[in-house]
């Protein structure tokens, strides 16, 4: 290190001392001749007597103590614009944080819905699937067709023994009918011969007081007694007559009840083999879309087996809050709804219910922090929330994940005033 700054050290001697011979040149070169012996100024000085020093802190930067104001300008406009900066961004942070305070959101929600498998009622082969994979479809239109011959034929057979036995339920009605109007018949008789034994107990007291007296034979007394027994026996057999047909006609609505119930039992089977018949055609009981569609043209399909699944056209969402989170929130609080699937759009909606409980005591497994050493977890509580305008243009489904944003503060905040006014 000292070889290297000694050889330095000389290296500048002999550079000043070419540049003084230079000037020197140039001095002889101006100046008259004289007697002076300029070989002996070339000659270089002994390097041990010479001491070169390096440029001092002034030399190198003279301004900084000949002026310093304007470095100290410079950095009071830079502390100027940091603290601006530093007012800046906390005003910013306390207009954000002013706004978010207004609002909880939680990404821990997924639209729900109640989808259910459509199946058959009845078995046998589907001969047309007039829908598809994924195709929306009102209430009422064809999910699947059921070959419905054997059904036809069911029903035609049970319409017949309907016939039958309305058949004869008229049959007993029209016997019934005559047996009350021989009925009437025999009540006329009976009081006919009441009549005409009045009459025979009239003649014969009459025949029977002259034959008394003397003034009547005896023949024509006991002839009237005998006419007035014949009435007696003519009356007992009138209301004998009467009696029979009475007793058929509480025969025949005994059996005609018998017939009615039978009637009756066959009208259901006939009503059971139309619902069969209708059975056959599988149809939608509401608007929503098809899904995983299982059903194939040719397919045997028993009773009960899953032709597809179904989603409903009504959806909402299960947004999971914290616990901590629903203090503020109410039913009908206004919500921001936006779909991952779908980013660019935002969806309106408002917070329908709250779940009497946490979401863990309705599992099916839930805690039980009874027992074991009890660490406090914070709950999470489902939260219905129902879609104001979902959109018609895309589909929406079970399972997709949504980030609800509720507006617990309906009060506006600094930053929405500040933007009403600018």
């Amino acid at each position: 290190m000292m070889l290297n700054r000694e050889s330095g050290n000389q290296h500048d001697e002999l550079e000043l001392l070419h540049a003084t011979a230079s000037d020197f040149d140039v001095v002889e070169a101006e100046m008259p001749a004289a007697d002076v012996d300029l070989e002996s100024l070339r000659q270089p000085a002994p390097t041990e007597d010479r001491i070169v020093k390096s440029p001092s802190e002034h030399d190198r930067y003279p301004d900084r103590k000949a002026n310093p104001k304007p470095r100290r300008r410079v950095l009071a406009s830079r502390a100027m614009a940091i603290g601006l900066l530093a007012l800046g961004a906390a005003t910013a942070g306390y207009v954000y944080w002013d706004h978010a305070r207004h609002f909880v959101a939680t990404d821990d929600a997924f639209i729900a819905a109640r989808a259910f498998p459509v199946a058959s009622k009845v078995s046998g082969y589907i001969t047309a699937v007039p829908v598809t994979d994924n195709q929306h479809v009102n209430a009422g239109d064809v999910i699947a067709q059921i070959d419905d011959r054997d059904y036809r034929v069911a029903l035609d057979q049970a319409q017949a023994q309907v016939d039958n036995a309305a058949a004869n339920v008229q049959n007993i009605d029209a016997l019934i009918s005559f047996q009350e109007a021989q009925i009437t018949v025999n009540q006329a008789q009976v009081e006919q011969a009441q009549a005409a034994l009045v009459f025979a107990e009239q003649q014969a007291r009459r025949y029977q007081k002259l034959a008394d007296e003397g003034s009547g034979t005896i023949q024509n007394a006991e002839q009237y007694a005998s006419q007035l027994r014949q009435q007696h026996a003519a009356l007992a057999a009138a209301q004998a007559t009467v009696k029979l047909p009475q007793r058929q006609v509480w025969a025949l609505k005994k059996q005609h009840n018998g017939l009615v119930a039978t009637l009756a039992q066959v009208t259901a089977q006939r009503d059971q083999a139309r619902l069969n018949l209708s059975y056959t055609t599988v149809t939608a009981a509401q608007s929503g879309r098809v899904v995983n569609l299982s059903a194939a043209v040719g397919e045997f399909a028993q009773a009960g087996t899953n032709l597809t699944m179904f989603v409903p056209d009504e959806i909402w969402v299960t947004a999971n809050f914290k616990e901590t989170q629903l203090d503020a929130m109410r039913p009908g609080q206004p919500v921001t709804l936006r779909i991952d699937a779908y980013r660019k759009r935002t969806i309106r909606g408002h917070v329908a219910s709250i779940q009497p409980g946490s979401g863990t005591a309705f599992s099916v497994l839930p805690a039980e922090n009874a027992t074991g050493n009890y660490v406090k977890i914070v709950q999470r509580v489902p939260v219905k929330i129902i879609l104001d305008d979902p959109p018609v243009d895309v589909a929406l489904g079970p399972g997709m994940s949504v980030v609800p944003r509720v507006r617990v503060n309906p009060n506006p905040s600094l930053y929405e005033r500040l933007r009403s006014w600018l």
